[in-house]
């Protein structure tokens, strides 16, 4: 959830729990559904090889506070990446298209 404006961003996230989990991410699946989202935790880079379909990248610091925000991130674009970044939030693109996110807004994350 989006502290300021109280939307939500995801109302289910996947969370991989091993350095494996982490690498394959969302790669080689055909879809995230709506609601859905993965987040990768440690993370502070993404690369879209081998994705089906476009996201939505929030980077996010230690304390759950946006770094850096990614709309839309086409498929094989290459990488994503957030200097300062300790996870990222992979959503269904256009998940944060009304939501005025921010670097250091506050996410929250149950």
């Amino acid at each position: 959830m989006h502290e300021r404006s109280g939307k939500v961003l995801a109302e289910s996230l996947e969370m991989p729990r091993n350095m494996f989990g982490r690498g394959i991410g969302l790669m080689f699946r055909a879809t995230l559904a709506p609601g859905r989202g993965m987040w990768i935790n440690p993370c502070s880079s993404i690369h879209m090889m081998f994705m089906r379909f476009a996201i939505d990248a929030v980077f996010l610091d230690g304390r759950e506070r946006v770094t850096k925000v990614y709309r839309k991130l086409p498929a094989w674009y290459g990488l994503g990446w957030s200097l300062g970044a300790q996870s990222v939030l992979e959503l269904p693109p256009g998940s944060t298209s009304e939501i005025d996110l921010q670097k250091g807004d506050q996410i929250i994350i149950q």
